[in-house]
């Protein structure tokens, strides 16, 4: 089982700024440089919806950002990685999952099997190369997901605030009345302030399929290094699930990092420039062990 380090990000600063990583920076970098932000384009797919992305061509590793429900691929923490690869020289890729922002599809007939398909398509057709995946709330089950499918193509992972199996353990957490109630109903009402209904409409049948796709029942065979950030005010997914994440990974190479202060979307900039430390340190270590 993976050793867990609890740790602060220590990468020294100077180091970062000499290889011009962060160099250019600054707090208007962080939230995105629309002047020089990838062109939109679409992957068509036989008898699938077409796939919206963006992509920064560079050196290897990759970094492909897999973001979380309902969200899509023009947040903050995305734009920031984007300028932080283009500044170092590195590839990056960005998407919308199948029913999220500029792709085709219905959300509300997404499930955890259709998102990780998209993934795996973005990691065979779209990426090249070794890639270094950075996965959102549910993006961090689902980059679990593809690291397990794609173990060739995986050469690392940062998840933020991972929601492993949350959705299902969540459910099943409810009383029995209540979770009879909704299956009745046909549909389980998610309460969220990051929806604009201020709930998520969640069906059965997304649900089952959601078991389908659990990995914390059992070791993770996961063997590439691995960083979990997650704020310890995260009141959307319990900062535990990544502790369970890391005890469950096979990867002797595992680091839990916490955020006092950190909340579930970690979009402040402190949480983003932890973000980008913790990249360029597993980029750095990725290509000195090469």
């Amino acid at each position: 089982m993976a050793a867990v380090t609890l740790r602060s990000c220590r990468r020294g600063l100077s180091q970062i700024l000499s290889n011009g990583g962060l160099a250019a920076m600054s707090s208007t970098h962080l939230e995105g440089d629309r002047k020089h932000k990838s062109t939109v384009q679409y992957a068509s797919r036989p008898d699938l919806p077409k796939l919206a992305y963006r992509k920064v061509k560079g050196k290897s590793p990759g970094v492909v950002f897999l973001p979380g429900y309902a969200s899509n691929m023009n947040g903050l923490k995305a734009e920031a990685l984007e300028e932080f690869c283009r500044s170092l020289g590195h590839s990056c890729l960005r998407f919308d999952y199948t029913g999220h922002g500029a792709s085709e599809g219905v959300l509300a007939e997404g499930t955890i099997g259709t998102w990780k398909k998209d993934v795996l398509y973005v990691l065979d057709e779209l990426a090249e190369g070794p890639q270094v995946l950075v996965g959102s709330s549910i993006g961090g089950w689902l980059m679990l997901l593809a690291a397990i499918a794609r173990p060739e193509k995986v050469a690392a992972l940062v998840g933020i605030s991972t929601a492993a199996d949350h959705i299902v353990t969540l459910f099943n957490s409810l009383p029995l009345e209540t979770r009879k109630e909704f299956e009745e109903k046909g549909e389980w009402t998610l309460p969220s302030k990051h929806s604009e209904e201020g709930f998520y409409r969640l069906s059965m049948d997304f649900l089952r399929e959601a078991e389908n796709h659990c990995v914390l029942q059992s070791p993770i065979p996961i063997t590439c290094p691995v960083r979990l950030i997650h704020g310890l005010k995260d009141e959307d997914v319990p900062w535990h699930i990544s502790m369970q994440v890391a005890e469950r990974i096979l990867s002797p190479d595992v680091d839990v990092i916490l955020r006092r202060h950190g909340q579930h979307r970690m979009s402040e900039k402190d949480d983003i420039k932890l973000m980008v430390y913790t990249i360029d340190d597993l980029i750095d270590k990725l290509t000195t062990m090469v």
